[in-house]
């Protein structure tokens, strides 16, 4: 294995020609020069000096030999540890986000938008998933940041904050007006044609815990993976649809979509950044973060 720390003082007795003035420039003994050149040359199997009356002269079949190899190996080390450094204190390279389409539409976006205008040369990435799927990616590594519904209980993910509360309601069109202007028993909605996220998503099976806790079973008519759709199915009377009030306060509000009160109402849910357990944050990464922060501490 390359020892890395013979080779720096080599090129240092190299260029003072002096042992003396390389291990002030190393700031160790002179003795420990010495013994680092004898080292290298043991491990080489050839001799890299002269040592003459003015100093230390490099041998010509061997010292002169690689010293310009090991100039330019030394320069590529540094130049790696510059562009570290830089990387440390400068928005560049990529930033990979995790979340649903509709976290991405109704929260990340002015922050992307925002983002992108401060730090055009970062390359944003964002890949859409599930809430464990958005896991998974953070514990692979192939994620920086997660939007993930909460509660989770992961010990391979680090949890930072909440960022945004939800909660769930039933919306629909005139067609259900009976339903409108009241609050009706949740054990009601059974009897109606319901639009529901699928059950593998985190959203379905917290409303399907709670109401079986109440002994109550939402059985949907139309079960869908985009909350888009299902806004879209609503607005057309197809059924009641189970939706975040968040994701669709345009359509409340322009009355589109009429809100259906239920007692008991569905409990409060929320949205929690998450991040890969132990991981060494970049400088873009940390920005993001701190963007979301400013709105969300």
């Amino acid at each position: 294995m390359v020892n890395l720390e013979l080779y720096k003082v080599f090129y240092s007795v190299a260029k003072c020609g002096s042992l003396t003035k390389a291990a002030e420039e190393l700031y160790i003994s002179q003795p420990a020069v010495s013994q680092a050149i004898k080292q290298l040359e043991r491990s080489l199997g050839g001799k890299l000096f002269n040592r003459t009356h003015k100093g230390m002269e490099l041998s010509e079949t061997g010292g002169k030999q690689i010293f310009p190899i090991v100039e330019q190996a030394l320069k590529l080390f540094e130049n790696a540890e510059s562009k570290y450094t830089e990387l440390k204190d400068t928005a560049t390279g990529v930033v990979r986000i995790c979340a649903s389409d509709t976290v991405a539409t109704h929260f990340l976006l002015p922050y992307i938008k925002k983002y992108h205008e401060k730090y055009p040369d970062v390359n944003l990435i964002l890949q859409n998933g599930t809430s464990s799927e958005t896991i998974e990616l953070l514990k692979s590594k192939k994620g920086d940041i997660g939007f993930v519904n909460l509660p989770i209980d992961d010990s391979e993910i680090s949890l930072m904050n909440t960022v945004m509360r939800l909660h769930d309601t039933f919306v629909a069109n005139e067609r259900f007006s009976e339903l409108m202007g009241e609050t009706v028993d949740l054990r009601k909605l059974q009897d109606y044609p319901l639009l529901m996220l699928e059950l593998s998503t985190a959203t379905r099976q917290a409303i399907v815990s709670f109401a079986h806790s109440q002994g109550i079973h939402l059985h949907p008519e139309i079960e869908l993976a985009s909350l888009e759709l299902m806004t879209e199915l609503a607005k057309n009377g197809i059924g009641i649809a189970c939706i975040p009030r968040e994701f669709v306060k345009h359509e409340l509000e322009s009355g589109a979509l009429k809100e259906i009160k239920t007692n008991p109402a569905l409990p409060t849910r929320a949205i929690g950044l998450a991040l890969p357990k132990d991981e060494t944050l970049t400088f873009a990464v940390k920005e993001f973060l701190n963007m979301i922060a400013e709105d969300n501490g």
